[in-house]
Protein backbone atom coordinates (compact mmCIF):
# COMPACT_ATOMS: atom_id res chain seq x y z
CA UNK A 1 0.00 0.00 0.00
CA UNK A 2 1.28 3.29 -0.59
CA UNK A 3 1.03 6.14 1.63
CA UNK A 4 1.50 9.90 1.47
CA UNK A 5 2.59 11.97 4.33
CA UNK A 6 0.77 15.18 5.79
CA UNK A 7 3.73 17.57 4.30
CA UNK A 8 2.78 15.86 0.85
CA UNK A 9 -0.34 16.40 0.52
CA UNK A 10 -0.49 19.88 1.97
CA UNK A 11 2.07 20.71 -0.90
CA UNK A 12 -0.55 18.74 -3.42
CA UNK A 13 -3.25 21.55 -1.58
CA UNK A 14 -1.47 24.70 -1.85
CA UNK A 15 0.11 23.41 -5.11
CA UNK A 16 -3.81 23.19 -6.54
CA UNK A 17 -3.24 19.91 -7.44
CA UNK A 18 -5.71 17.26 -9.35
CA UNK A 19 -6.04 15.10 -6.68
CA UNK A 20 -9.25 13.82 -5.31
CA UNK A 21 -9.04 13.24 -1.09
CA UNK A 22 -11.27 11.18 0.44
CA UNK A 23 -12.64 11.04 3.94
CA UNK A 24 -13.92 7.67 4.99
CA UNK A 25 -14.31 8.42 8.48
CA UNK A 26 -18.59 8.99 10.13
CA UNK A 27 -20.35 12.48 9.51
CA UNK A 28 -19.56 13.09 13.16
CA UNK A 29 -16.60 12.69 13.11
CA UNK A 30 -16.10 14.61 10.00
CA UNK A 31 -18.44 17.35 11.65
CA UNK A 32 -15.51 17.92 14.61
CA UNK A 33 -12.80 18.24 11.97
CA UNK A 34 -11.64 17.71 8.29
CA UNK A 35 -9.65 18.46 5.89
CA UNK A 36 -12.37 19.17 2.94
CA UNK A 37 -12.31 16.06 1.69
CA UNK A 38 -15.54 13.87 0.38
CA UNK A 39 -16.98 11.90 2.82
CA UNK A 40 -17.64 8.74 1.83
CA UNK A 41 -18.36 6.98 5.60
CA UNK A 42 -15.75 3.27 5.78
CA UNK A 43 -19.32 1.43 5.53
CA UNK A 44 -20.40 3.35 2.29
CA UNK A 45 -16.74 2.52 0.16
CA UNK A 46 -17.83 -0.65 -1.30
CA UNK A 47 -21.00 0.98 -3.08
CA UNK A 48 -19.46 4.10 -3.80
CA UNK A 49 -16.85 2.94 -6.07
CA UNK A 50 -18.40 4.88 -9.17
CA UNK A 51 -17.54 8.24 -6.42
CA UNK A 52 -13.93 6.81 -6.41
CA UNK A 53 -11.88 8.37 -9.37
CA UNK A 54 -9.44 6.29 -11.57
CA UNK A 55 -7.66 8.45 -13.63
CA UNK A 56 -6.41 10.63 -10.81
CA UNK A 57 -4.42 10.38 -7.67
CA UNK A 58 -7.11 9.16 -4.92
CA UNK A 59 -5.76 10.18 -1.34
CA UNK A 60 -7.77 8.55 1.74
CA UNK A 61 -7.92 9.72 4.81
CA UNK A 62 -9.55 8.74 8.60
CA UNK A 63 -8.42 9.47 11.75
CA UNK A 64 -5.53 8.08 12.31
CA UNK A 65 -4.89 6.20 8.77
CA UNK A 66 -6.03 2.68 10.15
CA UNK A 67 -9.46 2.48 8.82
CA UNK A 68 -7.84 4.43 5.43
CA UNK A 69 -5.64 2.00 4.87
CA UNK A 70 -8.10 -0.81 5.40
CA UNK A 71 -9.89 0.48 2.67
CA UNK A 72 -6.86 1.49 0.45
CA UNK A 73 -6.57 -2.34 0.35
CA UNK A 74 -10.13 -3.27 0.09
CA UNK A 75 -10.20 -0.90 -3.35
CA UNK A 76 -7.14 -2.69 -4.56
CA UNK A 77 -7.79 -5.99 -4.47
CA UNK A 78 -11.95 -5.98 -4.91
CA UNK A 79 -12.15 -3.58 -7.41
CA UNK A 80 -8.48 -3.18 -8.82
CA UNK A 81 -7.60 0.34 -8.33
CA UNK A 82 -4.19 1.20 -8.91
CA UNK A 83 -3.88 5.05 -8.14
CA UNK A 84 -4.53 4.81 -4.30
CA UNK A 85 -2.64 6.87 -1.55
CA UNK A 86 -3.63 5.98 2.65
CA UNK A 87 -2.67 9.09 4.52
CA UNK A 88 -0.12 8.82 6.90
CA UNK A 89 -1.62 9.59 10.53
CA UNK A 90 -4.77 10.85 9.30
CA UNK A 91 -6.31 14.21 10.52
CA UNK A 92 -4.42 13.13 13.67
CA UNK A 93 -0.87 13.74 11.99
CA UNK A 94 -2.05 17.12 10.10
CA UNK A 95 -3.05 18.79 13.56
CA UNK A 96 0.34 17.96 14.64
CA UNK A 97 2.64 18.66 11.84
CA UNK A 98 0.33 21.13 9.83
CA UNK A 99 -2.76 23.14 11.94
CA UNK A 100 -2.40 23.01 15.49
CA UNK A 101 -5.76 24.34 15.78
CA UNK A 102 -7.52 21.67 14.39
CA UNK A 103 -9.39 19.89 17.20
CA UNK A 104 -7.78 16.37 17.75
CA UNK A 105 -10.50 13.66 19.62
Amino acid sequence: MREITVQELKELKDASADFQLIDVREPHEYDICNLDGELIPMAQIPNSTDRISREKQVIIHCRSGKRSGEMVLWLEKNEGYQNLFNLKGGVIAWAKEIDPSMPIY
